[in-house]
């Protein structure tokens, strides 16, 4: 079959499919299986495919036509100008994220600038917080702690990919895993679970069925995890340190009052680029936590 007849029969296979890109997609996933770019596809239409290819690329429009992740298929995910190696198990980063690692780049530069310093990432997932950090900022050293094997496995693979050496990876439940590390945080960072528990199946068939859960449910009010990390972080920060989270779009003001609560200063919210809260964060002051 040409590659332009292919390619439309699995435009036509998902363009009904809510939460899709159909050109975008089924350009992909062919160009990913005859391992060429895009352009090469845009410029052979009339090239011929092979009747293997041509099986295996249906079946994985079948799948996303079921609402398979494009990004599970691919194993991909440009986060931040970085092609970040996903699969089952670890949360799809999200542009939205970008928010929240703009800011620590800029707030390292403006306070450290070339100095070496200790961020933390509680939750790394796929490592799109950590990773970025770490490869925009090689002065910083930085840690990310998840309990889960999928999301260790992948990070690794990224850290491998991006050919970091200033990371360091631990298994454990937050600060459980960096119980033996003596070094103290000026940055500690997370995007935390925050989705409330019975909101998880309203949302579209992507996450719902295919993302795991446990990046997701953040308890009955979507905030357990604020709750845990906040107070125990004091314990971690270096004075002035740096506490900042992702947060749900409604959820700014209940993890300000958090902050607060527990003595931070210049606590602050950021907008995403829709207006919504998206991101909370909050200066360690020592002498006000004696």
């Amino acid at each position: 079959m040409e590659i332009n007849r292919l390619l439309q029969k699995g435009i036509d296979l998902i363009k009904d499919r809510p939460y899709t890109n159909p050109s975008l997609e089924a350009t992909l996933l062919l160009s990913r299986l005859l391992k060429v770019d895009k352009i090469y596809i845009y410029t052979h239409g009339k090239e011929k495919v092979s009747e293997p290819v041509v099986e295996k690329f249906l079946e994985l429009i079948e799948k996303r036509a079921k609402g398979y992740p494009i990004q599970y298929i691919i194993n991909e995910k440009e986060f931040m100008g970085l092609d970040f190696y996903v699969e089952e198990g670890v949360l799809i980063p999200r542009s939205d994220t970008e928010i929240l690692v703009d800011y620590v780049l800029g707030y390292i530069d403006n306070k450290y600038k070339n100095k070496s310093i200790n961020l933390l990432d509680l939750g790394f997932g796929s490592g799109a917080i950590a990773l970025s950090v770490a490869y925009y900022r090689s002065s910083v050293t930085v840690y990310g702690v998840d309990m889960y094997d999928a999301p260790i496995r992948v990070a690794e693979i990224n850290k491998e990919r991006f050919k970091l050496t200033n990371v360091h990876l631990f298994k454990g439940d937050l600060f459980q895993g960096i119980k033996d590390v003596k070094e103290k945080f000026h940055i500690i960072a997370s995007n935390p679970p925050y989705i409330p528990s019975d909101d998880i199946d309203k949302l579209q068939d992507e996450i719902k069925y295919y993302e795991p859960r446990e990046a997701l449910d953040g308890g009955s009010d979507g905030l357990n995890f604020y709750r845990r990390i906040i107070p125990e972080s004091k314990k971690y920060l270096t004075d002035e340190g740096l506490l900042i989270f992702e947060i749900g779009y409604d959820q700014g003001q209940s993890v300000k009052n958090m902050l607060l609560v527990e003595g931070f200063v210049n606590v602050n919210i950021l907008k995403d680029l829709q207006g919504l809260d998206r991101v909370v964060l909050g200066v360690f002051k020592k002498e006000l936590n004696i």
